[in-house]
């Protein structure tokens, strides 16, 4: 029979995180130090909230507020803090960040944990350029010149810049946009039979996690940019080429560590892609249990300005600065 773990909780199962865990703490204390002497201002936003985000794949955990009354109001438990952060600037905050708890539903695995902590920030005037030379001067900052996680040794010096479409031509042997929205066309491209019921945005997925992620952030960090404008989420259509949106994820140790946006901030084309976001989820998983967001469009509407933000998987973070080979071991208590 196979040996039960110890709880968390015992003084053996400490230990062995113990290391890791100090290695997380200095990590949050550099975080801080590098953003607050960028003239960042560290803030802190509501976790329960009336709308907890529209992307259509991820799950929620659902709670209620009692008022004095007896009143009850449905509330979920956010996940993300970029509705409540575009809000601040557009109440003219100015450069922002926050290390944030964020909850997803039906996550767990060795890099997944459904209650985790989320560094994300917010520069207005920033450009996707300029937004990844701050993210690669913070991995800089905060993490040795060569860090290996899980058996995978990434040199920080030199990164790479690499879009879909060339990601595609190279790993999978696809024009990508000139296949958007064509399963079979992909498919066909890709040397691979399309599935039941399979949609392009499926096949995009099972593409870029079998072809392309395991061949990139590898020997050193990859900023994957110019997203197809149907993955656009918040980000804004690339005004030399609308078919994408300037949008990237960044790649370190073969993980994925951050996903950025040069953030939309058109209220009426904001208001269409959360319509068409939310008929998927219901189409897929039933109504979501909440209402269109109408206060984060008002504020869209009120005027935002222009801005780029990046949300960055803080634990993994701590697993790349410490060698840790599970998310767990960088939990002070992890899930029972």
């Amino acid at each position: 029979m196979t040996p039960q773990p110890s709880p968390p909780w015992t003084p053996d199962s400490l230990a062995a995180r113990l290391p890791f865990l100090r290695r997380r703490a200095l990590l949050t204390a550099a975080v801080r130090a590098f953003f607050i002497a960028r003239g960042y201002t560290e803030v802190e936003t509501p976790y329960a909230v009336p709308v907890p985000g529209e992307e259509v794949h991820l799950a929620t955990f659902r709670t209620e507020r009692v008022s004095p009354y007896g009143e009850r109001t449905p509330l979920w438990l956010h996940t993300s803090p970029e509705f409540a952060m575009k809000r601040l600037l557009v109440a003219g905050a100015g450069p922002i960040f926050q290390l944030a708890r964020v909850w997803r539903n039906g996550e767990g695995s060795d890099l997944h944990a459904a209650e985790f902590t989320m560094l994300e920030w917010y520069r207005p005037g920033a450009d996707m350029a300029s937004l990844i030379a701050e993210t690669h001067e913070l991995l800089r900052a905060v993490l040795p010149p060569i860090v290996t996680c899980r058996g995978i040794t990434t040199d920080l010096a030199d990164p790479e810049c690499l879009t879909l479409q060339d990601a595609f031509a190279t790993h999978v042997g696809a024009n990508l946009l000139a296949t958007a929205d064509d399963a079979p066309a992909l498919a066909a491209a890709a040397g691979t039979r399309l599935r039941d019921n399979e949609t392009w945005e499926d096949l995009f997925f099972r593409l870029l996690l079998e072809r392309i992620e395991p061949r990139i952030g590898q020997h050193r960090p990859t900023f994957l940019t110019h997203w197809p404008a149907a993955q656009a989420a918040l980000a804004r259509r690339d005004p030399s080429d609308p078919r994408v949106a300037e949008r990237f994820e960044l790649f370190v140790c073969g993980m994925e560590l951050a996903n950025a946006f040069v953030e939309l901030t058109d209220a009426a084309e904001q208001r269409a892609r959360f319509e068409a976001d939310r008929a998927r989820r219901t189409e897929l998983y039933g109504s979501p249990g909440w209402n269109l967001d109408e206060d984060f469009l008002a504020a869209l509407e009120h005027g935002m300005p222009a801005a780029a933000g990046i949300a960055m998987g803080f634990d993994r973070l701590a697993m790349i600065a410490s060698g840790a080979q599970r998310i767990d071991q960088v939990l002070w208590l992890p899930p029972a």
